[in-house]
């Protein structure tokens, strides 16, 4: 479908996730904002997000939700995986727990609340500039995306290295998906963190 410079052709909800500390507020903040900030602080809940971004002659509105990876705030997420088209799972390849997280929280947690079936999966190995304090090869990390069906980057948010090729790849792969994001305009709300959705006694937000 092909899209107008004045026109956007959809909009789509990216959650990113992962452990505390991996960098992935960063890395928004990279992508969004194009800066990095060293003394950042970490997600309480749910960050949000708007950027737009053209692919392929294709303008979309993406809304990133960057949800907080520690287990206080665990209830808080559930209701922000509905609707999404595409997650970005996020490691510090300096930090194997982190790693080893994808697999045993992640990856299962996305699957049983996700609402679309192939949402489109992206690895990122972030903080790669920390080359001497690394603990996950590309090569393991490679692997491991392989064998979960997901797209692959190494990244710096620090540097940007890996960071717009990362959102672009997903976004590119989701629009190569019809299935996943047409006809969601005409039922398209965006409930911002802190609102109420009042049809939904969850009362989380989405792009349903």
């Amino acid at each position: 479908m092909a899209g107008h410079d004045d026109q956007i052709l959809t909009t789509l909800k990216i959650l990113i996730i992962g452990e505390s500390g991996v960098g992935k507020s960063s890395l928004l903040l990279r992508f969004t904002d194009d800066r990095f900030d060293q003394d950042l602080s970490a997600t309480i809940g749910v960050d949000f997000k708007v950027k737009q971004l053209e692919i392929d002659g294709n303008r979309v509105k993406l809304a990133i939700w960057d949800t907080a990876g520690q287990e206080r705030f665990r209830t808080l997420t559930p209701g922000y995986y509905r609707g999404a088209q595409g997650a970005i799972l996020v490691y510090d390849v300096c930090n194997r727990a982190s790693f080893r997280q994808l697999d045993r929280l992640w990856i299962s947690e996305l699957d049983t609340f996700s609402t679309k079936p192939n949402i489109i999966k992206m690895l990122v190995g972030n903080k790669i500039d920390q080359e001497e304090s690394r603990e996950i090869t590309r090569d393991e990390g490679a692997r491991f995306a392989r064998k979960h069906s997901m797209l692959f980057i190494e990244a710096s948010a620090r540097t940007r290295e890996g960071v717009q090729i990362a959102f672009e790849e997903l976004v590119q792969k989701i629009i190569q998906k019809p299935s996943l994001w047409e006809n969601q305009q005409k039922s398209e709300k965006t409930i911002h963190p802190g609102e109420t959705d009042h049809s939904d006694e969850s009362g989380q937000g989405c792009y349903c």
